[in-house]
């Protein structure tokens, strides 16, 4: 147990009988009144963001979640297949376990698996991945003004935004937490 205001960014607190990631916390003191914690909180299990307004005096339940390193290898269907770096240990995960961050698994990647009670409640990407364009068009001469933008479609179907000097066959970079192109390869 903690004090509400000891609550920081990327925690993991049990509160209402389920388990929340913390987005971003921000001590509040309004004027004339008790000092409140702002939070804006992720469900773990079902994904589903909100925010909430506890007393910084109030206590809640800090949880610790088991953390392995885990290697991406193979999918089937709906399934996606993941070897323990320690232990060789193969785990299956639905792909709405995965979220949308399922688009940018590449095989062999190296990922970090969050258990609770045995059940897998969080799958981290690594920040930045390397892709390859497998097809964009070109952009005609004379029209590449600084902030162009057209659409690219990854080796995997994905599509992404890039700047216009970029060609079909290149290597970009992708930030995964926005699915965003960050710059080339």
């Amino acid at each position: 147990m903690k004090k509400a205001k000891e609550i920081r960014n990327g925690n993991v607190l049990k509160m209402k009988n389920e388990i929340f990631r913390v987005l971003k916390a921000e001590h509040f003191n309004p004027s004339e009144k008790a000092c409140v914690m702002k939070l804006k909180l992720e469900n773990i299990l079902s994904g589903q963001v909100s925010n909430d307004i506890i007393p910084a005096s109030d206590a809640v339940e800090d949880l610790k979640l088991d953390t392995r390193e885990m290697q991406y290898l193979f999918s089937a269907g709906s399934t996606y297949t993941f070897m323990d770096n320690e232990n060789y240990e193969q785990l299956e995960v639905e792909k709405d376990q995965i979220g949308d961050n399922v688009v940018f698994l590449q095989e062999e990647m190296n990922i970090t698996v969050q258990f609770y009670e045995g059940r897998v409640v969080s799958i981290e990407l690594p920040t930045v991945v390397i892709a390859e364009i497998d097809y964009t068009e070109e952009v005609e001469r004379g029209n590449t003004s600084g902030s162009l933008v057209k659409e690219a479609k990854l080796a995997n179907g994905h599509e992404i935004k890039v700047p216009a000097f970029i060609k079909q066959g290149e290597k970009v970079k992708i930030d995964t937490r926005t699915g965003e192109y960050m710059s080339r390869a």
